[in-house]
C-alpha cells in the first residue's frame, strides 16, 4: 500500500493531494481546495507572487491609445528590464540561481509569478525571509518556498510549440522569455521559452555569469 500511495502522489489519482499545487506551486482554487497543499519547509525553489506587472494587463492611458497602444518591441524592452533587474537582485544577494522563470499566464493564481530556483536551499530560505520585508515598485513583496523542482513538468509544454489552445489560463506555466541579448548579457542563455521540452536531464550547474556584466540600478523601496 505505501509503494502504491507513493507512486500516485501528486498524480490526478491522488485524491488527498492536488496534483496542481504539486507540479506549478500555485492551485486556481487556493485555500478553498479540496485536495492538500503541502508546503515545504525547504526548497530549492522560490515562488515569489505576482510580482511582474505586465503593461498589457494594465489599463492603457488616452495617451497611449492615441500612439495606438504598447508595440512588442515596447513591451519586451519593459520584461528584459525587469528580468535583469531581478534575476541580478537575486543572483547577488542571495546565491547562485539555477533557474528563474516568470509566467505570462492571466489566471488570478499565476498572473506575474516568479519561480526562482536556488543552488542551495538554505540561499532560498534566506531569500524568502528576506524579501517578505521589502517592497517593489510600491507593492509589497509575498515570496515562499514552492514545491516546484522540476520545471519539465511545471510549464505548458503546447505553449512552448505555439499550440496551447488555453491561452493564458492555462493551469500550467506559460514562461516568458527575456531577449536572446538579455539572456546572453547576464550569463543565462539556456533561461526561457522551449527549454523544457528538450531532452536530457535539467542542467544543475550555476548560471552565474563569470563577470562582465555591470549591476543595473534597481527600483526597490
Amino acid at each position: 500500500m505505501a509503494e502504491f500511495l507513493a507512486s500516485i502522489f501528486g498524480t490526478e489519482k491522488d485524491r488527498v493531494n492536488c496534483p496542481f499545487y504539486f507540479k506549478t506551486g500555485a492551485c486556481t482554487h487556493g485555500d478553498r481546495c479540496s485536495r492538500q497543499h503541502n508546503r515545504p519547509t525547504y526548497s530549492q525553489t522560490v515562488l515569489i507572487n505576482h510580482m511582474y506587472q505586465s503593461p498589457v494587463n494594465l489599463t492603457l492611458t488616452p495617451e497611449m491609445q492615441r500612439f495606438g497602444g504598447i508595440s512588442e518591441e515596447m513591451l519586451q524592452q519593459h520584461f528584459d528590464d525587469f528580468f535583469e533587474d531581478v534575476y541580478l537582485e537575486m543572483d547577488e544577494k542571495y546565491g547562485a540561481v539555477e533557474e528563474m522563470n516568470i509566467c505570462e499566464n492571466l489566471g488570478d493564481h499565476l498572473v506575474g509569478n516568479i519561480y526562482v530556483m536556488f543552488k542551495k536551499e538554505e540561499d532560498a530560505a534566506k531569500c524568502v525571509e528576506d524579501l517578505n520585508n521589502r517592497w517593489y515598485n510600491g507593492r509589497p513583496i509575498y515570496a515562499e518556498l514552492s514545491p516546484v523542482t522540476d520545471f519539465r513538468e511545471a510549464c505548458c509544454r503546447q505553449h512552448e510549440t505555439s499550440e496551447c489552445t488555453r491561452g493564458g489560463y492555462c493551469n500550467f506555466l506559460h514562461v516568458k522569455a527575456a531577449s536572446r541579448e538579455t539572456r546572453h548579457r547576464l550569463g543565462v542563455d539556456t533561461f526561457g521559452k522551449g527549454r523544457h521540452i528538450s531532452a536530457g536531464s535539467r542542467r544543475r550547474s550555476s548560471h552565474k555569469a563569470g563577470g562582465g556584466h555591470s549591476p543595473r540600478r534597481r527600483r526597490r523601496d
